[in-house]
């Protein structure tokens, strides 16, 4: 029996883009952080006891901190089941305070961070992380790191700023570079992306699954969702604004209903 064509583009499109095709719906609440801190800086950092807090609020109301990675094959399917409280926590940038800060809670409480990194920054600008603190804490089996793009663009005013031939330069070296380097870096294969101030569109997202990204993360605030598309997985951004109680809303999936 053979299928017409169009059929078959319109499945291979749907499995680009969603993963695994025509299952429930299955969501997992992934969390965003950056920087922690005594005091409040910027809009980016949370202050540390802030942060303790919310990972007390986690173990004492029966959360499990799970791994990117299993989230990521529960999402697909791959996986059939997850523990019913389930939750992701991610960490953007590689800046000195996730060594210094967060590092010491999350030994504490013993729950696994994936790091999204850009690797220009690191051993080289002031505010970060150095491979070796970034080896040191894989070493702990607790952090893993992943890609955040090469040196963090902000896509739309690039496109905007760069002749098309320029821009699509700049695409691959973003999303190869980043990969190849933090590959080299730290040993271990890099799966997975976080998009620079949550920006994506269509283009980009092609452009991360040639480049060998199995999934992609944006901040879109809401539960990371099979019905996503692959390379737009949601993240909550979460910031020292967001109360327990806020805190509470969107680990439990009450803000996205």
């Amino acid at each position: 029996m053979t299928f017409p064509i169009f059929i078959v583009r319109i499945a291979f499109l749907w499995a680009l883009f969603f993963g695994t095709a025509f299952a429930a719906d299955k969501s997992v609440p992934v969390l965003c952080y950056h920087r922690c801190g005594e005091e409040v800086k910027d809009s980016m950092t949370i202050k540390t006891k802030a942060f303790a807090a919310q990972l007390e609020w986690l173990k004492v109301n029966g959360y499990t901190v799970i791994p990117l990675e299993t989230a990521a094959k529960y999402i697909k399917g791959e996986i059939k089941s997850i523990p019913v409280k389930s939750i992701v926590i991610t960490a953007d940038d590689g800046h000195k305070s996730v060594y210094t800060d967060m590092a010491p809670l999350i030994k504490k409480y013993k729950v696994p961070v994936t790091l999204f990194i850009y690797p220009s920054a690191i051993s080289n600008a002031k505010y970060a992380m150095t491979w070796d603190q970034l080896r040191e804490l894989e070493a702990t089996k607790l952090f893993h790191v992943e890609s955040h793009t090469y040196w963090h663009p902000n896509f739309k005013r690039e496109k905007k700023a760069l002749s098309s031939k320029e821009y699509e330069k700049s695409v691959h070296a973003q999303l190869y570079k980043s990969k190849a380097t933090l590959e080299k870096k730290m040993g271990h294969s890099i799966k997975y992306l976080a998009w620079p101030f949550g920006i994506y569109d269509e283009d980009l997202l092609l452009k991360a699954k040639e480049a060998g990204y199995e999934m992609a993360f944006s901040i879109d605030h809401h539960h990371a969702k099979l019905s996503e598309p692959l390379m737009a997985k949601s993240r909550y951004m979460i910031v020292d604004a967001h109360t327990l109680k806020r805190f509470e809303s969107i680990s439990s999936g009450k803000e996205d209903k």
